[in-house]
């Protein structure tokens, strides 16, 4: 399954000449989600800061190991079972103790899909291992909320950064973008991750070179 977007969001989006020329060229995006936030919370804590290659390795053992991933498989696993299908003690720790929550009663999961964003990513940063970035790509992978939109996603910034070729993006600047892409800044964001990733080679990003950050591993959506 793809996020979904139609032609509502391309026909605001296209009001900014800019992107407008980055949709016509680019075309529609295939972005594939996890409709079930259990499995997608383990997933992306497993991905945390290594190689999309390797998430895809480890998950793949994970899949082969317990099936279905839910909070009654992971709770038959122990630390070590879950280390050795090669993700940290760290992560294997935070994994348990959301299937504990969840098991418990303690977490509150099913009813994240009927929270507004805001409320949505408190919640899912309270979990351990969860920060705001991944609670938002939570809610743009898997709940497929039209209007995510991250400050701290690096590769949407340097997006700007080349598309509207600003040396900066403070958070005021950014908020500016925000708000003309809303309602919808999860579509926007599918576009600036592909200018981020090259898919219009004419642009560099202009950002002062030691200025520049190391650009988190989803760059290339």
């Amino acid at each position: 399954m793809y996020f979904k977007y139609g032609q509502e969001a391309l026909a605001h989006l296209k009001k900014d000449k800019k992107l407008a020329e980055v949709i016509e060229r680019v075309g529609m995006i295939e972005r594939e989600v996890d409709t079930d936030l259990f499995s997608a919370v383990v997933h992306h804590i497993i991905g945390q800061q290594i190689s999309t290659k390797a998430q895809a390795t480890v998950w793949k053992r994970v899949l082969d190991k317990f099936g279905q991933v839910n909070a009654k498989t992971i709770l038959q696993a122990s630390e070590p079972e879950l280390q050795s299908l090669g993700m940290t003690f760290k992560k294997a720790q935070y994994i348990l103790d959301f299937a504990s929550r969840v098991q418990k009663g303690e977490f509150p999961l099913q009813q994240i899909a009927t929270m507004p964003d805001d409320e949505a990513v408190k919640a899912l940063s309270s979990l351990k291992g969860v920060g705001v970035w991944t609670a938002e790509m939570l809610l743009l992978f898997c709940l497929q909320r039209q209007d995510i939109f991250s400050f701290t996603d690096l590769a949407i910034v340097r997006g700007i950064r080349m598309l509207y070729r600003h040396r900066q993006v403070d958070r005021a600047l950014f908020e500016k973008y925000r708000r003309r892409f809303s309602p919808y800044g999860s579509v926007a964001s599918l576009y600036l991750w592909a200018v981020s990733g090259g898919a219009l080679p004419e642009l560099s990003d202009p950002a002062p070179k030691k200025n520049s950050k190391k650009i988190q591993k989803n760059v290339n959506r």
